[in-house]
C-alpha cells in the first residue's frame, strides 16, 4: 500500500463536498477498533496483515493490555474511487478526505461518544452478529438520533455465525433477520417517542388559539351594547381558531430512518478476517450471470424473494407453491461465503480442500500468490482470498462517501434544530445562522467552532518538537520507537499480573509501578518525564469561517447565554497558537482550517475546563456546549500523594486530568480532601494511571472508594411508640436556649410519586427559585448597585437551559396530581401545594417544607408574579419591622436555611434526605427580658438558636419514624452462555445483586441476564465475573439512581418470637447499620459498637 503523505491530506481540506467526518460506534468489544485497523491499512499506515491485530488507534499500553478503548481518537484517511457525476458521462477519479473517530464502547468511558458524536456528519455503528443489540448499542443508537447523525449499520463478526455457533446458511440468514428487526425496533421508539411530544405539544398550541379567539370574542361582546351582549362565540371562534393550525400537524414518513440492505445502509462484514459487503457489490456480481438488471437485482437480493433454478426468474413467497427454494441471500451470497470457509479453514470438517479453493479462485477470476496456497495456515489463505474479492475497506468506504452527507449538507439539515436548542436561541445573530447552515467558506464570515474537549499531549510528540526534515521515519527510529512502545506494555502487563489479588488499591499501585521516571535505567534514550511536560490540545469542529494561527477568538464557557453576552463570567479573548492534523497517535501542524474540518487546536488552556465554542464575535453569537454526558460520575475516590511535599503537584495534576477527561471532576471536600469522581472501576484505574504518570508525575494514594447514600423514613408496621406520646408521631415541640422562640413541626414521609417527580423537574425548581431571587435583587438593586453584575449571573445561569420545562402552572398542576395518588393520606395533601416554603437541600431536592402557620411565617415558594410584593416585612419603608417587636416572620429566612441543613446533612451518617415533608406549624416568639438591647440586637443573637433548634427538630423528627438507607445502585447487564451461567448468579447473589430478569437470544446459546447491584458491593466484580467464568462473560454496569434498602439500622428484636430466635443481642447481621456505621466511621462521627462483654468467654473463643 502506498504511503499517503500529510500534504495529500491537507489539500484534500479545501473541497467540501469531498469530505466525511464519521465516528464508529457500538458496543464494548463488538470489532469497532479492528474495523479502523483495515480502514487504515489502505492508507499504508499499518500492514493488512496486521489488519486486527495491532489495534492502531489503541495507544495507550493499558488500552493495548485490556484490549478495548479508553480514549476516542481521531484519524484522516485518504480514498479515491471512479464515480460517474451523471448517468451519461463516463467515470472520473475522485479523492476523498475522511475524518474517523473511533470511540470507545464500554459505560465509563460513554461521554468519549458524547464529545466524538458532536463533531461528525455519520456514524458506523457495529453490531456483533451473534450478541446483538447490547446496552450500549441502544445508548449510541440514541446519540445517532439526538445528534441527528446519518446511520451506516454494520453486522460485524459474521464469522462467528460459522465457526462458533456453527449455523447454515439458511439459519444465519433467519438470525440476521431478526436481528434487523431488534435494531428496526430501537430506532422505531425513539421515532414513536419524538412524535408523541411532537403531537401533544401540537394540541397545546391548538387549545392555546381556542382560548384565545374565545377570549378575544368575549372581550367584544362585553364591549357591546346590553342589546347584542348575547352574541353566541363558542363555535365560530373554535372553528376559526383551529382553521390556521389543523394543517400544522403533519404526519411524517419514517421509512428512510429504518436499516435495510436494499437500501444500501446495511453492510455485512467480518474485521477480523477483513471482509465487507454490501447487497449492491453481489447485484453487481450476478447482474451479466443471471442477466437480471443490477437495480432490480439490488431489491431483491435481500427479503423473501426466490430464484426459479429453471427458469431464472424472481419469485415472491406467494408463487412458491410449496416449494423448497432458498432465499436469494442464501442461494446467492451467504452460501459462497460459507463455501470459502469450508474449502480454507474446514469449516465443521476441521481440514481445507485445496482443489476447492482453486475452484473457486478461477471461478472469481481471482490471484493469489503461490507461497500463500503453500502455506500451513488456512488463515492465511482466508484472509488473502477474501481481500483480494471483497475487501474491507472498498465495501465500507464506498458506502460511507455515497449514503452520508458531506459537510455543507449535513451542516443544513443538522444545525438548525442544534441552533434551536441550544441556550438563548432567539438571541442568535442572523449572519451567524446563515454562516453556519450555509456553510460560509470565506475570511469574511464569522468564526465558529466547536470544541468537544480537551486532550493532553506530551510536548515531545508536538510538531514543532519533532524531526523538521518532514521526512518518515527510518529504520533504526523506528526499531528504536518499536522497543520502547513495547518495554511500556511489558511494564504495564507485569505490573497488572503483580496486583491481581490486592484489591482496588493494589491494582492501582501496582499499575503505578510502570512509572515513566523508572525508566532511566533502560539507557540515554529514554526520556526524563520532568523534561516532557502535558500540554492541552483542543479536540474542534469549524462550522463557518476560516481559522488561522494567531486569530483571536472568543472562548464561550458552556453556560454562556447570547441574551446576556457581558454577563460574569465574561467570555475571554485568546490568540490561537496551534492547529493540527489529527494523526491518531501522531499531530500534523496546520496554517489555517476550512470549514467542515476536525481538528486540534492550540492555546486554550486555562480557558476551557471540558467542551465549549469558539466564535469570532461576543454579541449574538451561539453556545453549541449544551451536550448530554450520558451517566454522571458516582465513584469517588479521596487522593493524597506518598510525599506530603507532592502535595501541590498532585493538585495541578488533578486539575489538569479534569480538563483533559470528559467525565472526571475533581472536588475539595470541607474536611479538605482532594477528591475525585469517575464513572466508574475501570474509568477510576486510568485515571488514577494517568495522574501518577502524566499529570502529577508523583507517586499518590488512593482511600476507599466513597459510595453516595441516601436517608429517608417510612411508615412501618412495627415501629417504636412515638417519643412523646402525647403528640402525633414526627411531631416535635422545641424552644431555643434563650427560652424566647418556641417552634413545633411535624415531620412526615412524602409520597413515592411526588418524590419521583420531584427528581425528574430539578430544572424546574432551580428555574423558579432563579426568578425569584432575581425579583428580589431588583428590589434590593437600588441600595447595592455594586452587586448587579455578579447577581444577574446567577439569575441568569438557569435560563441557558429553559428548553422544554413546564410552566409554573404545569409545574404545580403536575405536582397536584402526583400528591392525588396517595389515597391513604389524602387530607392531608388536600391544599399542601399553596403552602410549600421550599424545596431541600440545596433547594431544589425531593423534600419540602410546608407553612402551615396561621400568620404565614414563610414566603410561598410557588407563588405567581403578582404575589411577589405582598410579603416582605423586611423591606418596608423607612424600616419600621426593625424598630418593632421582633415577630415570626423576621426569621422565615433562618428557618429556611435550617431545612436545607437538616436535609443536606441527615442525622443517620450526615447523607442527604430524600423523600420528607417538613410541616411547619407555629412560632411563637415571646417578648425579651433585655429591654436594653434593641430588635436588630436580638435577632442577630437568635438567628444562630433558630437555624439550630429547627436543625436538631427536624431531625428528632425523623428519627421518630423508621429510617432506612438508601442505595445507589447499578444496572447489570452480563451476556453468558449455559456453562457458566450459574457462577454468574454466585456471584451477583454473593454481592446482595438481584436478578430482574433472564433471556435466551433465541438461536444462539447465550442469555442476557439483567440485574440490578449496589454500587458499594460493585468493586472488584467485573474482575470476579471474569475470573469465575474464565473469561466468558464481562460485566456492564450503569447508574440507575437509589433504591431503599428495607431495613431499619437501629431494629433490635423485641417481641418474644424475635428474642427467641436471635437473643438479646440480635446474632442477624443488621446490614443497613453495617452501611451506616461505615460512613459514619469514615466522617469521623461517632459508631456506637457493640462493648466487650463477658471477658472471660471472649478470652476462650478461639477453642
Amino acid at each position: 500500500m502506498p504511503v499517503i503523505g500529510p500534504e495529500k491530506l491537507i489539500g484534500l481540506q479545501r473541497n467540501a463536498e469531498e469530505i466525511r467526518n464519521i465516528c464508529i460506534l457500538a458496543h464494548v468489544d463488538h470489532g469497532k477498533t479492528s474495523l479502523t485497523d483495515g480502514l487504515i491499512a489502505t492508507n499504508g499506515i499499518i500492514s493488512p496483515k496486521l489488519a486486527g491485530k495491532i489495534r492502531y488507534l489503541d495507544s495507550r499500553p493499558d488500552e493495548q493490555l485490556r484490549g478495548i478503548t479508553m480514549e476516542s481518537s481521531a484519524i484522516s484517511l485518504y480514498f479515491s474511487m471512479t464515480r460517474r457525476s451523471e448517468l451519461d458521462t463516463s467515470p472520473s477519479q475522485k479523492e476523498y478526505l475522511i475524518n474517523l473517530i473511533d470511540s470507545p464502547g464500554h459505560i465509563d468511558f460513554s461521554s468519549e461518544v458524547s464529545t466524538a458524536s458532536r463533531l461528525c456528519d455519520g456514524a458506523l455503528v457495529l453490531v456483533d452478529a451473534v450478541e446483538g443489540v447490547c446496552s450500549q448499542t441502544v445508548t449510541v443508537l440514541r446519540q445517532t438520533w439526538i445528534e441527528h447523525m446519518k446511520p451506516l449499520l454494520v453486522i460485524n463478526k459474521m464469522d462467528r455465525l460459522i465457526t462458533e455457533l456453527k449455523m447454515s446458511p439458511s439459519e444465519a440468514y433467519s438470525h440476521l433477520t431478526k436481528l434487523l428487526e431488534q435494531i428496526n425496533a430501537v430506532i422505531g421508539s425513539f421515532f414513536q417517542g419524538e412524535r408523541m411530544e411532537e403531537d401533544l405539544q401540537w394540541r397545546e398550541r391548538v387549545e392555546e388559539r381556542v382560548a384565545a379567539a374565545a377570549a378575544k370574542e368575549q372581550e367584544k361582546s362585553e364591549r357591546r351594547s346590553a342589546r347584542t351582549a348575547n352574541v353566541p362565540i363558542s363555535e365560530d371562534s373554535a372553528s376559526i381558531a383551529t382553521t390556521g393550525t389543523a394543517s400544522d400537524f403533519e404526519e411524517k414518513d419514517d421509512e428512510d430512518l429504518y436499516f435495510a440492505p436494499e437500501k444500501h445502509n446495511v453492510i455485512f462484514s467480518s474485521a477480523t478476517d477483513g471482509w465487507a459487503f454490501t447487497v449492491r457489490q453481489f447485484a453487481h456480481l450476478w447482474e451479466k450471470k443471471l442477466g437480471v438488471n443490477r437495480s432490480v437485482l439490488e431489491k431483491v437480493l435481500w427479503g423473501d424473494y426466490y430464484l426459479e433454478p429453471k427458469t431464472k426468474k424472481v419469485l415472491g413467497s406467494k408463487h412458491l407453491k410449496g416449494r423448497a427454494i432458498k432465499p436469494m441471500f442464501v442461494q446467492l451470497v451467504l452460501e459462497n461465503i460459507w463455501a470459502i470457509y469450508e474449502a480454507t479453514t474446514g469449516g465443521n470438517k476441521g481440514k481445507g480442500d485445496p482443489a476447492m479453493v482453486e475452484k473457486i479462485t478461477k471461478s472469481l477470476s481471482l490471484t493469489i500468490p503461490p507461497h500463500v496456497l503453500r502455506s500451513r495456515d488456512p488463515r492465511a489463505i482466508l484472509t488473502t482470498l477474501f481481500a483480494a474479492w471483497l475487501p474491507l475497506s472498498t465495501a465500507v468506504l464506498v458506502s460511507v462517501i455515497e449514503h452520508l452527507p458531506a459537510p455543507p449538507a449535513a451542516q443544513a439539515s443538522r444545525l438548525p434544530a442544534l441552533i434551536e436548542a441550544s441556550p438563548g436561541a432567539k438571541h442568535v445573530e442572523q449572519t451567524v445562522r446563515d454562516a453556519m447552515t450555509g456553510f460560509g467558506a470565506s475570511r469574511s464570515d464569522p468564526i465558529v467552532a466547536y470544541v468537544s474537549k480537551m486532550v493532553a499531549v506530551p510536548a515531545s510528540e508536538l510538531p514543532q518538537n519533532k524531526r523538521t526534515g518532514g521526512s518518515t521515519m527510518t529504520g533504526e527510529e523506528a526499531r528504536d520507537l518499536a522497543r520502547k512502545k513495547r518495554a511500556e506494555i511489558e511494564k504495564a502487563r507485569a505490573a497488572a499480573e503483580g496486583g491481581m489479588t490486592d484489591g482496588l488499591n493494589g491494582l492501582t499501585e501496582a499499575l503505578g509501578e510502570g512509572n515513566l521516571e523508572n525508566s532511566q535505567e533502560q539507557g540515554e534514550s529514554e526520556t526524563v518525564p520532568q523534561e516532557d511536560p502535558e500540554h492541552l490540545i483542543g479536540f474542534a469542529r469549524l462550522y463557518s469561517g476560516v481559522l488561522s494561527v494567531g486569530d483571536s477568538v472568543y472562548v464561550l464557557p458552556p453556560k454562556f447565554s447570547p441574551a446576556s453576552p457581558h454577563s460574569k463570567p465574561e467570555p475571554q479573548k485568546v490568540i490561537v497558537t496551534g492547529l493540527y492534523l489529527m494523526m491518531g497517535r501522531s499531530l500534523e501542524a496546520l496554517e489555517s482550517v476550512p470549514p467542515g474540518v476536525v481538528f486540534g487546536i492550540a492555546g486554550l488552556e486555562g480557558y476551557i475546563l471540558k467542551s465549549g465554542t469558539l466564535c469570532s464575535q461576543l454579541e449574538g453569537s451561539v453556545n453549541l456546549a449544551g451536550m448530554s454526558m450520558g451517566a454522571p460520575p458516582i465513584v469517588r475516590v479521596a487522593l493524597e500523594p506518598v510525599n506530603p511535599g507532592d502535595l501541590d503537584k498532585m493538585i495541578s495534576g488533578m486539575r489538569l486530568l479534569e480538563q483533559s477527561d470528559p467525565c472526571a471532576q475533581y472536588e475539595t471536600l470541607d474536611s479538605g480532601e482532594h477528591v475525585i469522581l469517575t464513572a466508574g472501576e475501570l474509568h477510576l484505574e486510568r485515571c488514577l494511571k494517568d495522574l501518577r504518570e502524566r499529570f502529577a508525575r508523583c507517586e499518590i494514594q488512593a482511600g476507599e472508594p466513597i459510595v453516595p447514600y441516601r436517608e429517608g423514613i417510612v411508615s412501618a408496621a412495627e415501629m417504636a411508640p412515638p417519643k412523646d406520646k402525647g403528640l402525633p408521631r414526627g411531631t416535635v415541640v422545641s424552644t431555643t436556649t434563650s427560652k424566647q422562640i418556641s417552634i413545633r413541626l411535624q415531620v412526615q414521609p412524602l409520597p413515592a410519586a411526588v418524590v419521583d417527580f420531584l427528581e425528574k423537574n430539578v430544572a424546574i425548581v432551580r428555574q423558579i427559585y432563579s426568578k425569584q431571587k432575581a425579583e428580589a435583587e431588583g428590589r434590593i438593586s437600588y441600595d447595592e448597585p455594586t452587586d448587579g453584575g455578579i447577581e444577574q449571573d446567577d439569575a441568569a445561569e438557569p435560563d441557558t437551559n429553559t428548553g422544554g420545562l413546564l410552566s409554573l402552572i404545569d409545574f404545580k398542576e403536575n405536582l397536584k396530581t402526583a400528591f392525588a395518588e396517595d389515597k391513604a393520606m389524602s387530607n392531608m395533601w388536600l391544599n399542601a401545594i399553596e403552602t410549600i416554603a421550599a424545596f431541600g437541600p440545596r433547594r431544589v431536592g425531593p423534600n419540602i417544607l410546608f407553612d402551615n402557620t396561621k400568620t404565614g411565617t414563610c414566603q410561598k415558594f410557588l407563588r405567581e408574579t403578582s404575589e411577589s410584593e405582598k410579603h416582605h416585612p423586611s423591606t418596608d419603608t423607612a424600616g419600621q419591622e426593625i424598630k418593632d417587636a421582633l415577630t415570626a416572620q423576621d426569621f422565615s429566612d433562618k428557618i429556611t436555611y435550617a431545612f436545607q441543613l437538616a436535609t443536606g446533612q441527615g442525622p443517620l451518617c450526615h447523607e442527604p434526605v430524600q423523600g420528607i415533608a417538613v410541616f411547619l406549624e407555629e412560632v411563637t416568639v415571646a417578648d425579651s427580658s433585655d429591654e436594653e438591647s434593641t430588635s436588630r440586637e436580638q435577632l442577630g443573637r437568635l438567628t444562630g438558636e433558630v437555624i439550630k433548634t429547627v436543625r436538631d427538630s427536624i431531625r428528632q423528627g425523623f428519627l421518630d419514624w423508621s429510617p432506612r438507607i438508601l442505595l445507589a445502585m447499578y444496572s447489570c447487564e452480563i451476556q453468558a452462555s449455559t456453562e457458566v451461567l450459574g457462577r454468574v448468579y454466585g456471584v451477583i447473589t454473593r454481592r446482595r445483586g438481584r436478578i430482574v430478569s433472564e433471556s435466551l437470544k433465541e438461536g444462539t446459546p447465550f442469555f442476557t441476564i439483567l440485574s440490578v447491584l449496589p454500587v458499594a458491593e460493585s468493586f472488584g466484580f467485573s474482575d470476579e465475573i471474569r475470573k469465575r467464568t474464565s473469561g466468558a462473560a464481562s460485566p456492564q454496569l450503569v447508574f440507575q439512581g437509589f433504591e431503599m434498602l428495607d431495613e431499619d439500622p437501629f431494629w433490635v428484636p423485641f417481641t418474644e418470637d424475635e428474642l427467641e430466635d436471635l437473643g438479646e443481642l440480635a446474632d442477624r447481621e443488621n446490614v443497613a447499620k453495617r452501611y451506616m456505621d461505615r460512613v459514619r466511621a469514615r466522617k469521623g462521627l461517632q459508631v456506637k459498637g457493640r462493648r466487650g462483654r463477658d471477658a472471660e468467654k471472649q478470652k476462650t473463643l478461639k477453642r
